[in-house]
C-alpha cells in the first residue's frame, strides 16, 4: 500500500481541528475599510473594542473579541496608532 502522497494532497488541505475562523477574507476587507475610515463622532480613533462592537453591529459577525481583532489587524500589518 503507497503512502498518500501527490499533488491531490499539495493542492487541497485536510481538515483542521479547531473552530472556523469567525473572520473570513470578506470580513477582513470589511475590518480593514471601517480601520481605515474617519472613527465614530467624539472619537479622536478607532479602538480594537469599537472596531469589535461595529463589526456585531454591522452583522457580520455574532460575536468576536477585540483581542482576535488585534491579531488581524496585526496579520495585516495595519496599526490604529498612525
Amino acid at each position: 500500500m503507497r503512502s498518500p502522497c501527490g499533488l491531490a494532497n499539495a493542492l487541497y488541505d485536510k481538515a483542521r481541528p479547531g473552530a472556523t475562523p469567525k473572520i473570513t477574507g470578506e470580513i477582513e476587507a470589511q475590518l480593514t475599510l471601517l480601520a481605515c475610515s474617519a472613527p465614530p463622532a467624539g472619537r479622536s480613533r478607532w479602538t480594537l473594542q469599537l472596531l469589535a462592537d461595529k463589526l456585531v453591529e454591522l452583522k457580520l459577525v455574532d460575536s468576536i473579541s477585540d483581542v482576535a481583532v488585534m491579531h488581524r489587524l496585526k496579520k495585516t500589518n495595519l496599526s490604529l496608532g498612525s
